[in-house]
């Protein structure tokens, strides 16, 4: 079924729903022999204990049968209505929308809301108002002693089915909006740390060829030498001259291939745990972007008072990198970063010339997957992803972040200020 071939996202954890279908059947089973054991009212109790026990049996399938760990959105469709079609015979039984407890009715399709895609949760907001709805004309008494001249006006009958519509379809709307929210957030997170792992084995990677170019170097420094006294001893030999000329060429092209792999040469072992500054962070940044960039950097560090030197973070260089490619993504032609810092503060400032921040999105900026209605930023792919990356990771680094249009420069500007104590203890 196609139609339920949703996002992994959409789904519920099948321990926890096996929990909570656990304490609704043992709520319901305390009520109904509660009303006809100690109240003694008159209902059909075997067809009622009956529709309970059909709970218990799909609770022991979930348990034993159904080996995954979530379930899918097509399998938690199918269980919520199986449950919304349990609970509506059971009311059906006792009294119907008279029966106090039919509030519990919208309670499985409030629970998909968080949980499942749209097209499923609007199923199961139309079943159970079909429910409701079907409930409030067809039912069995009120099991009770009520007087035989019991009677409510119609407008306060007719007003609870559609108390309870509306109390749906309002919890609903909530329910879907958070639980979106929730999922985006979750999906950005999880791109954030793949990207962060990819970062990392990149970084071992890097650590790893530094050390054969280290390794390598004596070799290949030894083969050299040798073949270089081979071409002296055999330089009036044409045939293996050229052999030998071809040699010292290959001996040469490795060792500028080791020089390539390492990410500097002139640093010894330290230039991946080494110490560096903020000024050393953007520097590495901005290069690496002018290789693939037209657009100007201009790094200002006059006021950098206090340079302090700290642990490399590759979750700063991420974050930072993240800004500044925002920031190139969307300028005309200059990318502006200053450096500030004195005794107790260090701030880093990066401005672009670019339309700037869209005002509807300005206050929301920070959260992943943001959509302008601006129409000069539509074909701007992607604007809160990056943001939302570089944003929590230099948070997480005690980083405080704020985004706001530049007075300066026509572009966006966004300031990352740490304490000094803060960035010592990385």
């Amino acid at each position: 079924m196609k139609f339920f071939e949703t996002s992994k996202y959409f789904q519920l954890n099948k321990p926890t729903y096996i929990n909570l279908r656990w304490i609704t059947i043992i709520g319901q089973l305390f009520t109904i022999n509660l009303v006809a054991f100690f109240f003694k009212f008159d209902f059909n109790f075997i067809l009622s204990n009956f529709v309970i026990l059909i709970g218990v049996f799909l609770n022991f399938y979930l348990m034993y049968f159904y080996k995954e760990n979530y379930l899918t959105n097509k399998f938690s469709f199918f269980f919520l209505n199986i449950d919304i079609f349990q609970l509506s015979f059971l009311i059906y039984l006792t009294g119907g929308i008279t029966n106090p407890f039919i509030v519990f009715i919208i309670i499985p399709c409030i629970f998909s809301s968080t949980n499942l895609d749209i097209k499923a949760n609007l199923l199961l907001v139309f079943i159970t108002i079909s429910s409701i709805v079907f409930l409030t004309f067809f039912y069995k008494n009120l099991p009770g002693n009520l007087p035989s001249h019991f009677h409510v006006s119609d407008y306060y009958y007719y007003s609870v089915p559609l108390a309870l519509s509306i109390a749906l379809v309002f919890l609903n709307y909530f329910g879907l909006k958070f639980g979106s929210e929730a999922k985006i957030r979750k999906e950005a997170l999880n791109k954030m740390e793949e990207m962060i792992a990819k970062e990392h084995e990149l970084l071992s990677l890097g650590g790893q060829a530094a050390a054969a170019a280290h390794s390598f170097g004596t070799p290949l420094s030894t083969i050299k030498i040798i073949s270089q006294d081979l071409l002296e001893q055999f330089k009036n030999d044409e045939v293996l001259k050229k052999d030998v000329e071809l040699l010292v060429s290959q001996v040469n092209r490795c060792n500028d291939i080791l020089k390539k792999l390492t990410l500097n040469p002139i640093v010894e072992d330290e230039f991946i745990d080494g110490d560096v500054t903020i000024l050393d962070y953007l520097t590495e940044i901005i290069k690496s972007y002018e290789e693939i960039s037209e657009k100007n950097f201009i790094l200002d560090s006059t006021r950098n008072l206090n340079p302090l030197t700290f642990f490399k973070s590759i979750e700063i260089v991420y974050g930072l990198r993240n800004f500044v490619g925002n920031a190139n993504k969307f300028a005309n032609e200059n990318i502006f970063i200053k450096i500030e810092s004195n005794k107790n503060l260090t701030n880093v400032i990066i401005e672009d010339d670019g339309a700037g921040f869209p005002k509807d999105i300005l206050n929301k900026i920070g959260e992943p997957y943001l959509k302008s209605f601006a129409s000069k930023n539509k074909s701007k792919k992607g604007l809160g992803l990056g943001i939302f990356i570089g944003k929590t990771l230099l948070e997480k680094n005690n980083a405080k972040i704020t985004f706001k249009n530049s007075k300066n420069v026509s572009g966006a500007e966004i300031s990352i200020t740490w304490k000094n104590s803060d960035l010592l203890n990385l």
